[in-house]
């Protein structure tokens, strides 16, 4: 057992103790110091009896995550207090939030209680995928009671992640796999980007420590030669900015880790063939009426030196990320033939670049209409919201439109707006508003009609073409990629599918009327039992799309009183030892009888996963195995996280589907004798059958007699047959065939 030295423990705490209030990028009043001083005291007791894994007293845990949120992100005395009481009342059954409230003040108690039930939910054993991303949803909640809660958290996750050489390895890979999946893309998305590259090169370390190790190797060989290059390269722009009298700050640093690791990958490159491992940053003073002026001047300087790449300049001062960061990236060719990038900020915009929220918040003015963190945060919440039940699917969608870079498209007024890279219209028209998006018929970008599947690209000016009649359709969740757009087309694709139930009951009160049977609770459930559905929506959805026909249900009529004796017969016999589970099981897979991929939904060859043995109707997803082909696995696979962690390029989209609700293209031949309006009685016979959607149209007329073909998206040969035989009726129309 090893003897501590408690004297010389108990002067290192206060050590670091003193440190944390020597650091702290706020100036600490008398109030402050008390309020900290009181919050050390309480954690310090709190933690006495309390060691970490590497065998040093947990007290200085809190006191470190306190120290990165008082010097790396620069948030107030009460965030710094609340760092330092961040784990007292989960590791503690002597304090409740309620003794912190009365302690500390509300604001206090609030964040305290915010991180505990955070770190609750991280702590349950043995989570599968989908209960770690209904908990990360959980977690994201909490950032409309107080951002701070979730900043704080970053700040904890940090410090664990620099003291995790005590762990045992598959811990280490777990949390730093998660590391990657969530924190890393918050730290980015709130603006901590020296916290969120941090992340990422200890989330490299543990996940993949060879790679990690082998860059790491080759920086340190090449630190001397790489030092020396800066210099000569600084030395020659830094003659050119003294000349016009400038004050600034010259830094050369070499790239991260994970970002010369993630150029490799991209490019297909060795280390020795990545040119821009460094980064030169220029960080000027200047007042804010001149910051825009002068960066312009200092990019003037570099250019008149070395020759730009004009295709990666990143203008982010004139239009700022909605991080709220803001630079001038100049790529440039420096001594040697080799590329340089040059970062041009102001004081100003450094601070924000590094440490984000909080001085963001400092030099906010107080007349700004909208702000860019307010904004995102309110979205979220509305995503969180719309979000559907698959908690899996939207943290995966979160995640991509954390991490995806933006672009910055106009409305036809000519305001900016902010996408993420990749954006369509649609996603443009349900930013700007719902409605907006609900009623979208086509688009047009820089004053030619698109497609609504058109990708966007920075400086495209956007016009949404609406009508009152436009509704969604399924394809468009092909066409979106951000959260918000498909989360509101998947609920109003929902509001559909119900008017078309409301309809189909309608109708089908009418067909079981004349066949002298009563529409109820009792004959409802024998339908849906009949023909193997789920719920009662399911079944008038049907009779509203056809699906279900006349002839169906005739036949359920008569064999109705048969289904009823077999029902109370099932009823009398049913052995309490059968699971429950089981039948499920077998609904489930007389429903969802077609297993489809990625975004084209196609038909290909797989093999199911042994490690989770889906079976139809599980949420699942594709994996492209080497030597295998497609191996299917669950969502809530144990080995889905690493699987989507380490090869995201390899997953591809999968779901079983019920065959019945799936759409066909057909295509249709007509000819007969012309004559005026024939044309658009066609088009309205198929906008008024049954949602039939018409993909194509071309007529040719030769000597009053015309011939024309006709594309249509329907849900199955029932319903074609019904608009052939429509189609049919019209005057002129001489003979319709499907080809």
């Amino acid at each position: 057992m090893i003897e501590i030295d408690t004297e010389k423990e108990n002067a290192e705490i206060a050590k670091a103790y003193k440190e944390l209030l020597k650091v702290s990028y706020r100036s600490l009043t008398d109030d402050d110091k008390k309020l900290i001083r009181k919050a050390f005291e309480v954690a310090v007791k709190a933690h006495s009896q309390q060691r970490r894994k590497s065998g040093e007293a947990y007290i200085f845990h809190p006191i470190a995550v306190a120290k990165i949120v008082a010097q790396q992100i620069g948030l107030d005395a009460t965030s710094i207090a609340a760092a330092l009481l961040h784990d007292v009342v989960e590791d503690n059954e002597d304090y409740s939030v309620k003794d912190i409230e009365d302690l500390f003040g509300e604001t206090v108690a609030r964040i305290v209680d915010g991180l505990t039930k955070i770190s609750s939910l991280s702590k349950e054993k043995d989570m599968d995928v989908s209960l770690q991303a209904e908990n990360f949803r959980k977690m994201l909640l909490t950032l409309n009671d107080d951002v701070r809660v979730i900043i704080i958290k970053i700040a904890d996750r940090l410090h664990n992640m620099q003291t995790m050489d005590s762990m045992r390895p598959d811990k280490q890979e777990k949390i730093a796999s998660e590391t990657l999946y969530i924190y890393a893309p918050l730290a980015h998305r709130i603006g901590l980007y020296n916290i969120k590259t941090e992340l990422e090169d200890l989330g490299l370390k543990y996940t993949e420590p060879e790679i990690y190790n082998d860059i790491l190797f080759k920086m340190k060989e090449s630190k001397e030669e790489q030092d020396a290059y800066i210099k000569e390269f600084n030395d020659v722009i830094e003659k050119s900015l003294d000349k016009e009298g400038l004050n600034y700050n010259i830094k050369g640093r070499p790239k991260f880790i994970f970002s010369i690791k993630r150029k490799m990958d991209k490019q297909g490159v060795s280390f020795d063939e990545v040119y821009d491992k460094f980064a030169v940053r220029i960080i000027y003073k200047s007042d804010r009426d001149n910051e825009k002026f002068l960066a312009w001047k200092i990019y003037s300087i570099v250019t008149d030196n070395f020759r730009p790449n004009p295709t990666r300049l990143r203008d982010w001062i004139s239009s700022p990320k909605s991080t709220g960061y803001e630079a001038l990236h100049i790529t440039v060719m420096g001594p040697k033939g080799r590329w340089v990038e040059v970062q041009v900020r102001s004081e100003r915009m450094n601070e924000i670049a590094e440490k984000g929220y909080a001085a963001h918040y400092k030099y906010k003015n107080a007349d700004d209409k909208e702000d860019s963190l307010d904004i995102w945060i309110n979205r979220l919440q509305e995503a969180l919201e719309n979000a559907s039940t698959n908690a899996v699917d939207f943290v995966e969608q979160f995640k991509l439109n954390l991490y995806s870079k933006e672009i910055f498209v106009f409305t036809p007024k000519g305001e900016l707006k902010s996408l993420p890279k990749d954006a369509t219209p649609l996603d443009f028209a349900f930013s700007i508003h719902t409605e907006v998006g609900r009623k979208t018929r086509g688009a047009k970008v820089n004053g030619k009609l698109v497609p609504l599947s058109h990708v966007l690209n920075s400086g495209d000016q956007v016009d949404i073409i609406t009508s009152e009649s436009a509704k969604p359709n399924s394809n468009w969740l092909d066409y979106a990629t951000t959260a918000r757009a498909r989360g509101k087309i998947k609920s109003l694709l929902k509001e559909e599918t119900k008017t078309i139930a409301a309809d189909g009951k309608e109708v089908l009160r009418r067909k079981l009327k004349q066949l002298k049977i009563t529409l109820n609770e009792k004959s409802i459930n024998e339908m849906v039992s009949h023909f193997k559905l789920k719920t009662s929506l399911d079944l008038f959805y049907r009779v509203g799309t056809n699906n279900i026909d006349n002839t169906q249900i005739k036949e359920y009529a008569a064999s109705r009183s048969n289904a009823l004796v077999s029902f109370i017969k099932n009823k009398i016999s049913r052995k309490p030892s059968v699971n429950p589970d089981e039948i499920n099981k077998d609904e489930i897979t007389n429903k969802y009888d077609l297993l489809v991929f990625g975004k084209e939904e196609e038909k290909l060859d797989y093999k199911l996963a042994n490690c989770c043995n889906p079976i139809p109707g599980d949420k699942v997803f594709g994996f492209i195995t080497i030597n295998d082909g497609i191996k299917v696995h669950k969502k809530n696979c144990p080995n889905a996280l690493s699987l989507h962690s380490n090869y995201a390029y390899r997953i591809i989209q999968a779901r079983w589907v019920d065959s019945s609700q799936q759409e066909f293209s057909a295509q249709i031949t007509l000819s007969g004798i012309d004559n005026l309006g024939l044309v658009n009685d066609i088009t309205k016979v198929i906008s008024s059958n049954m949602h039939v959607n018409m993909n194509s149209i071309s007529f040719q007329s030769d000597d009053g007699v015309f011939k024309g073909q006709i594309k249509v998206i329907v849900r199955n040969k029932t319903m074609l047959k019904k608009l052939m035989n429509n189609l049919k009726k019209i005057n002129g129309i001489d003979k319709v065939t499907r080809i």
